[in-house]
């Protein structure tokens, strides 16, 4: 479970999971910039699990990853100007992963490693339906 809470201090959020505390902010001069905005830790979400991802499948096949780099953005388009999305009105949002290794790895094995970053949990979850369910707390 995640507990997410903003008070008067402008958009300076305190996110709780578990035993780790956050700070979610919207940048100047909207907000302070005490930490990512919403889409970042969106962009945080998917980064870390395809580097996790990538990390479990290179051990367990014995692979020489030394490192592997991440990189996202995020941006939107119009759906009519998207020529390969289902979208035909509104928006589309657009993430740009980009992966980097280090270590001795051969083209095939780096042909493998980029088929399985896009199996990551969290890809999946965001290339399928979402359903967000709305219910007030009862204190």
């Amino acid at each position: 479970m995640v507990k997410v809470k903003i008070g008067t201090d402008r958009y300076k959020t305190l996110v709780t999971s578990e035993n780790h505390q956050l700070v979610a902010d919207e940048p100047h001069p909207i907000g302070t910039d005490l930490g990512p905005n919403p889409y970042q830790f969106l962009l945080i979400a998917l980064g870390t699990c395809v580097s996790m991802t990538l990390r479990m499948y290179a051990d367990r096949k014995g692979w020489d990853m030394e490192e592997v780099e991440v990189q996202l953005s995020q941006s939107k388009i119009h759906a009519e100007d998207c020529k390969d999305c289902e979208s035909t009105t509104g928006f589309v949002q657009i993430i740009k992963k980009e992966i980097q290794f280090k270590g001795d790895l051969d083209e095939k094995q780096i042909a493998r490693l980029l088929e399985i970053s896009n199996r990551c949990p969290v890809q999946k979850t965001l290339i399928n339906e979402i359903k967000v369910e709305t219910e007030l707390m009862v204190s």
